[in-house]
């Protein structure tokens, strides 16, 4: 039972770190944050890229996810 409340936990701050990530990649709006000649009182930019979906920014939440997953097959077969 430990394993997998151990494992549904590291799943959840996986999945957070991954999603906190995208979301607090930098502002939406503001100075410098589009490139295009489209205005500026938009709060989305033209182009904001998926680099934020990359492995580069998202391994610890990857990692914790799939720590997770491996305690949550750990559990199911103890």
């Amino acid at each position: 039972m430990a394993y997998i409340l151990l494992g549904a936990a590291f799943m959840f701050a996986g999945l957070v770190f991954m999603a906190g990530a995208a979301i607090w990649r930098g502002q939406l709006s503001g100075p410098g944050s589009s490139r295009s000649r489209l205005p500026t009182d938009t709060l989305e930019p033209a182009q904001r890229g998926v680099r934020f979906l990359g492995l580069q920014v998202n391994w610890p939440g990857i990692a914790l996810f799939v720590l997770g997953a491996i305690l949550l097959l750990i559990g199911a077969f103890d």
